[in-house]
């Protein structure tokens, strides 16, 4: 396990992402190609497009809808799960390999990612109607709360987000790094892949979603942590 400290992890350690070394403009995901439509190094953060198709969104939203309860965060100093005002979506989570639609989609993200499915959280999808959001927050395990050594006993610290974008909302809805300055707009099958080098604030991962102004926004996520998740 890496350090739990504001040091990086060694560059010699397992990490998810993409292989962007040859600057690549497609990469092949074994069923499809992905575009690559902007990188970033420090952080490491990808804009990928052709990530699903829009009838695999459809279909991820179909099957999540009766589903949905209000979202819950991760309350740090127990290691269990509270309502948050901060957070105001909708949500739920699938099983690992639930349907043959989730194998094909985990099937496709491991070979984009290089991180096999069971060392991934289940996908989660999220709802937001207008006006809800997420404020900005960190995806990792802070190692200073008291509660973090329950979370990670399921699979390690988390290491990479990716969050796929199900519908394209009418106005709003971005995906927001403050540290950053940037904004990722939402567009249907398009996803932002962003990895934390540390469990620390330095890793400049702040992220959020935006109010949705108009319309409604879909998105679904994976979290990657270090071993596998149970």
């Amino acid at each position: 396990m890496p350090p739990q400290t504001d040091a990086p992890f060694p560059s010699t350690y397992p990490q998810p992402g993409p292989v962007l070394d040859s600057a690549p403009t497609r990469i092949d995901a074994g069923d499809r190609h992905v575009e690559v439509l902007l990188s970033l190094r420090d952080p490491c953060l990808v804009l990928l497009g052709n990530v699903l198709s829009p009838e695999e969104c459809a279909a991820l939203i179909e099957a999540a809808r009766p589903r949905l309860a209000r979202s819950l965060t991760v309350h740090t100093p127990t290691g269990s799960e509270e309502l948050n005002a901060h957070r105001t979506s909708d949500g739920m989570f699938f099983e690992r390999g639930e349907s043959p639609l989730l194998r094909t989609i985990e099937a496709r993200l491991a070979r984009l990612l290089h991180w096999p499915p069971e060392n991934c959280e289940p996908l989660q999808v999220l709802h937001y109607r207008p006006g809800t959001q997420y404020e900005p927050h960190h995806d990792y395990f802070d190692p200073t709360e008291p509660g973090t050594p329950s979370l990670l006993r399921r699979g390690g610290q988390r290491l990479a987000t990716l969050v796929l974008y199900l519908n394209t909302p009418e106005q709003g809805g971005g995906t927001i790094f403050p540290d950053l300055g940037l904004e990722v707009a939402p567009r249907q099958g398009n996803a932002v892949f962003f990895r934390y080098d540390r469990p620390h604030p330095s890793s400049r991962t702040l992220h959020g979603g935006a109010p949705v102004l108009a319309g409604e926004k879909w998105v679904a996520t994976q979290w990657m942590r270090e071993q596998r998740f149970d």
